[in-house]
């Protein structure tokens, strides 16, 4: 299936959602979200909730999201791990303790 999308809309969508549409593309190609397997009824499952494990999933999962250029350079856990070690490995032997959370630029 061929996706197009307007870069200014996946732009302000990844910004207000934290989700590309690329990731949300994906969607389209499995067979169960498209709708529900004939075994189920919608009424079996009782009244849905939008974001109802939404704080949960924040207080205990680490994700976050790289920004394009960054995302090219380093384009997987392994390597984003190994670029992040090294910097660690420089910060305590130049004696710098490591940098705390920051604020993201508005």
């Amino acid at each position: 299936m061929q996706v197009e999308w307007d870069p200014k809309k996946a732009a302000i969508n990844r910004r207000d959602h934290k989700v590309t549409f690329e990731e949300a593309a994906t969607a389209l190609e499995d067979e169960f979200s498209l709708k529900l397997r004939s075994e189920y009824r919608r009424e079996d499952f009782g009244p849905m909730v939008r974001g109802k494990y939404a704080a949960r999933l924040r207080e205990t999962s680490n994700i976050i999201i790289l920004d394009p250029e960054i995302a090219e350079a380093f384009p997987n856990a392994q390597a984003v791990n190994k670029a992040l070690r090294g910097l660690l490995e420089l910060l305590k032997a130049n004696a710098c303790p490591p940098p705390q959370a920051i604020s993201a630029p508005a």
